[in-house]
C-alpha cells in the first residue's frame, strides 16, 4: 500500500509549499493478510470434495465430524436430510432417517457421498440432475409444493448421526425381516416406475435375502423355524410379489434367461400364478420358443379368460407357429423334390457308357436323405 505524505520545506512567506510524495509501505502486514486468506483458502477447499471429478456432484463438509469413522457399503446409516432447489426451496426433509449404503434408498448423490462423511458431519451435497432426479423430475403426491421440476439441480444438507454394520441375516427377528423387505421391495418399485432398471433390480435382490427363507440366504444357524406358519406364509407372499416385480425389471432389459429363472420361482412357490405365467409366455417367446409359450399362456388364459393381454400373445405365438410350420413343411417338399430329382438324374446319366456312380452308392445317399426328411416330418406333423 502506498500513503501520500506531505514534506514541509520553511522558505519566505512569498514562496510556496513544496509537496512531495513519500511512499509508506506495510509489506509485512500485506504478507501477513495474504497467508491468512490462502489458509482459509486452503482449509475451504480440503473441505470440498469433487466426487466423480467433473463437478456433477460435489460434497462441502459444513461441520467436521467427531472422528475419522466412514461409512462403507452395507453399513446402515441414521441421518437427517435436507434437500433444496437453487432458489432455496426445500424438496426433501427427513429426520433420523435410516439407510444402507449401496442400496440407492436415496437420490444416488447422497449415496454416492455418505461413504465420505465421518460420523457428526454435517455436510452440503450438490447433485446435478443425473444424481438427483433427472429429466423426469419427482412429483410429491402428498404435497405439489414439494414437486422437484425435470433436470433440476438439488443441492442436500446431509448430517450423519450413527452408522453401524448390518445385523447378519439369521439373527434378524421376523418383524424386521418383513419391514427391511418391504422397504427394499418399494423403493425397488420406485426406480422401475422411473425405468432405472438396474437400480429396480439391485434392490429387489436385496429385498430377497430378507425375505427368502431358504440356506441360501439365511445361512446354516437359519432361526426360520422360530417363526410361525403364518409369518412364514406371510413372507412366502412378499416374496412371490418380488419375484415378480424382479422378473418385470429383468425382462425390461433383455435378459431372458435370469427373468425365467425368477418366474420359475414364483412357479413354484404357486403354479397358478397368472402374472408369472404371463410373463413366462411372454420371456419364452422373446426367446423364441414358441412350442413351450403356448401351453403356458393357454394355462394363463384359463386362469384369467377377461385378460385382452393373454388373449393377444397366446394368438400371436399359436400364429407364428402356424407360420413356422407351413414354412417348414415348404422346406421338405423342396427336399422331397430334390431327391426325385437326383433319382431320375442318376437313371439317365451315363459317361463313356459308364454310370456316374454304381447304383447301389446313389441309392444308399438317396435312401439317407428319405429316412431323415421322412422321419422329420412325421415327428413334426403327427399331429397335424
Amino acid at each position: 500500500m502506498i500513503i501520500l505524505a506531505h514534506s514541509h520545506t520553511k522558505m519566505d512567506s512569498d514562496t510556496q509549499i513544496e509537496t512531495k510524495p513519500i511512499e509508506i509501505t506495510n509489506e509485512p502486514e500485506t504478507k501477513e493478510e495474504n497467508k491468512k486468506v490462502e489458509n482459509r483458502e486452503s482449509s475451504e477447499q480440503s473441505n470440498v470434495i469433487d466426487v466423480i471429478g467433473n463437478g456433477q456432484l460435489v460434497k462441502k463438509a459444513i461441520k467436521v465430524g467427531e472422528d475419522d469413522y466412514k461409512p462403507q457399503r452395507g453399513n446402515i446409516c441414521k441421518i437427517n436430510l435436507i434437500g433444496k432447489l437453487e432458489d432455496g426451496t426445500i424438496v426433501e426433509e427427513f429426520k433420523n432417517y435410516a439407510v444402507q449404503v449401496g442400496d440407492v434408498e436415496v437420490v444416488q448423490g447422497v449415496d454416492m457421498s455418505l461413504p465420505l462423511m465421518t460420523v457428526g458431519e454435517l455436510a452440503e451435497i450438490t447433485c446435478d440432475p443425473r444424481f438427483a432426479y433427472g429429466a423426469q423430475g419427482l412429483t410429491n403426491e402428498n404435497d405439489n409444493t414439494k414437486n422437484i421440476p425435470a433436470n433440476a439441480k438439488v443441492i442436500y444438507n446431509v448430517e450423519l448421526l450413527e452408522c453401524h454394520d448390518e445385523d447378519d441375516l439369521e439373527n434378524v427377528p421376523y418383524a424386521s425381516r418383513q419391514s427391511i423387505g418391504n422397504h427394499k421391495r418399494e423403493r425397488g418399485n420406485f426406480w422401475y416406475d422411473r425405468a432405472e432398471y438396474n437400480l429396480a433390480i439391485q434392490l429387489y435382490r436385496r429385498s430377497l435375502e430378507y425375505l427368502d427363507d431358504t440356506d441360501k440366504y439365511v445361512g446354516d444357524n437359519s432361526k426360520m423355524d422360530e417363526f410361525t406358519n403364518d409369518q412364514l406364509q406371510e413372507l412366502l407372499e412378499t416374496r412371490v410379489k418380488v419375484y415378480n416385480n424382479l422378473a418385470a425389471a429383468q425382462m425390461k432389459i433383455s435378459a431372458f434367461d435370469v427373468a425365467l429363472v425368477s418366474v420359475d420361482n414364483v412357479l413354484r412357490c404357486q403354479p397358478e400364478n397368472v402374472k408369472a405365467l404371463f410373463r413366462k409366455g411372454k420371456i419364452l417367446e422373446a426367446k423364441g420358443d414358441i412350442k413351450a409359450a403356448i401351453p403356458v399362456l393357454q394355462k394363463a388364459a384359463i386362469l384369467d379368460a377377461d385378460s385382452r393381454a393373454i388373449q393377444q400373445l397366446l394368438s400371436k405365438c399359436i400364429m407364428k407357429s402356424r407360420r413356422e410350420a407351413r414354412n417348414e413343411k415348404d422346406m421338405y417338399q423342396k427336399m422331397f423334390n430334390q431327391t426325385q430329382k437326383l433319382e431320375s438324374k442318376g437313371k439317365h446319366s451315363k459317361t463313356s457308357g459308364d454310370q456316374d456312380m454304381p447304383k447301389f452308392k446313389l441309392w444308399g445317399y438317396l435312401g439317407s436323405i428319405l429316412i431323415v426328411v421322412a422321419g422329420v416330418a412325421i415327428y413334426r406333423y403327427k399331429y397335424f
